[in-house]
């Protein structure tokens, strides 16, 4: 089969597509024929040679859909059932879904019943699942006032969309360190774009729910613009930071306010075909930014790094 492999961290040129040999299938594990799946920043960091529990060489890749083409559960997962996958050690302790075929343990293949294209699915997993757990996590209501820091990410534009179809009316903004941007995401959707320079928003406004994709790099400053009793649902570590440091809850935290976390890792199938219920019963448009090939995926991982970025990048096998 094709693949994309890295044998050593660092740049985009790393990933190299060649031939591998086809898994071989093993109790317990079953084997997909990838359809598409999205590029992650966790993959570019990995690339990077910067996650310490990964080996190389690799393929990388925490995510895809796909059907199963051999395997060992014919109840759960018979051939031909389509299925997503995200996370795990995908891509990560074992062989992900940079190539034409990817093993995976039963146990994180999730038979998932929709009738979207593989383009408007490839798009989803990662992406929308985050987005779609923080949303719920906030407990959004249509009269909310709802801030998205680190809204050009694809997890950012992903949350606007579902939260902008589920609660018609609802005030979505969106924060970016690129002025760029700003025309592009109000095309998008976003109410208002606010600038985040050197970690500080260009704004007094505060709101009732908070979405923090930056993470512990910003998250201080982000309490700030809370309103009384409001939610901060911290997602995303974009800041490249993983840990808050010198934390007082009861001085940082807005008064009476509350702090949440959504963790994709946290998996769960019945939660997967909701969303996808959400997505095609409100008539949502999730589309990806950005298609590219298999043999395209340096390319991709450039695109992502680059200031241009915006929405979802995905990959498609056919």
């Amino acid at each position: 089969m094709k693949a994309v492999v890295i044998k050593k961290g660092g740049g985009p040129e790393q990933l190299v597509y060649q031939d591998v040999p086809t898994p071989k299938v093993k109790p317990g594990w079953s084997l997909v024929k990838v359809k598409g799946f999205g590029i992650n920043h966790s993959e570019i960091f990995t690339r990077k040679g910067l996650s310490p529990t990964v080996k190389f060489p690799r393929i990388l890749g925490i995510e895809c859909v796909g059907e199963i083409i051999q395997t060992t559960d014919p109840v759960k997962l018979p051939v031909g059932q389509k299925i997503i996958s995200i996370m795990g050690e995908m891509g990560r302790a074992f062989d992900g879904s940079y190539a034409e075929y990817v093993l995976l343990p039963n146990s994180q293949i999730y038979p998932v019943t929709t009738n979207l294209p593989w383009k408007t699915l490839a798009t989803v997993p990662e992406t929308y699942y985050t987005a779609y757990g923080s949303l719920l996590n906030l407990k959004l209501t249509k009269d909310d006032s709802v801030l998205v820091r680190g809204a050009s990410s694809g997890v950012g534009v992903a949350f606007l969309k579902l939260a902008k179809a589920c609660y018609p009316g609802i005030q979505v903004d969106g924060t970016t360190r690129t002025k760029d941007k700003v025309e592009r995401m109000k095309e998008l959707g976003f109410d208002e774009v606010i600038l985040d320079q050197d970690g500080k928003l260009q704004t007094d406004k505060r709101y009732s729910k908070i979405l923090e994709l930056i993470g512990p790099a910003t998250i201080k400053e982000t309490f700030s613009h809370l309103e009384k009793g409001g939610i901060v649902c911290s997602t995303g570590q974009l800041g490249n930071q993983w840990y808050l440091e010198e934390f007082d809850p009861i001085f940082d935290l807005a008064p009476n306010s509350y702090l949440t976390s959504f963790y994709s890792g946290s998996v769960s199938g019945k939660k997967l075909n909701q969303l996808l219920q959400v997505i095609e019963g409100h008539h949502i448009n999730v589309e990806p930014t950005k298609v590219y090939r298999l043999e395209q995926i340096p390319q991709a991982h450039q695109y992502l790094e680059s200031h241009r970025s915006l929405g979802k990048v995905i990959v498609l096998n056919d």
